[in-house]
């Protein structure tokens, strides 16, 4: 199974999108699954239903940090290098879907007011764009760690 359709997977089991997609990544992170769902899940409903970011983004951003993320404060170059990933999974992204906002991606969507999460319903996913999008930045992300890869290894053999 690919992550793309582990990410789907994972959103019709319940999951809240930002859950679903990072923990499609749960195998190449090394996190374990309750970890990785704890760790995204703030991040669903475009960040606890705000209808902020894209929850399915943000998971798929806490993948990429887990897995091509920097952890050094002072290096400058790796921060430049990694946000320069970000910013071009969130424009591939929003090519493919207009956004990269929730409540965007959502517009035709009725949504109850406050903070309760919806039944998941066959209704519910009936009218989301949800299980396709998580399934989309899952997709995007694994073919970008790819290119990444494929670009590392030129870069190898060149030298």
């Amino acid at each position: 199974m690919n992550h793309e359709e582990k990410a789907r997977q994972f959103f019709l089991e319940g999951y809240n999108c930002a859950q679903a997609v990072f923990c499609a990544f749960c195998e190449e992170t090394g996190i374990q699954i309750d970890q990785a769902a704890y760790l995204a899940s703030s991040f669903g409903g475009g960040m606890g239903r705000l209808r902020e970011v894209c929850g399915a983004v943000s998971g798929a951003l806490l993948a990429m940090g887990a897995l091509t993320g920097y952890a050094d404060p002072k290096d400058s170059q790796a921060k430049a290098a990694h946000y320069r990933l970000v910013q071009e999974f969130a424009a591939r992204f929003r090519e493919m879907n207009g956004s990269i906002i929730c409540r965007e991606l959502l517009r035709d969507v009725p949504a109850a007011p406050g903070g309760t999460p919806e039944k998941r319903t066959p209704e519910f996913y009936a009218i989301r764009p949800c299980p396709r999008l998580v399934g989309q930045a899952a997709a995007l992300l694994e073919q970008m760690l790819a290119e990444q890869k494929e670009h590392k290894e030129e870069g190898e053999k060149n030298t």
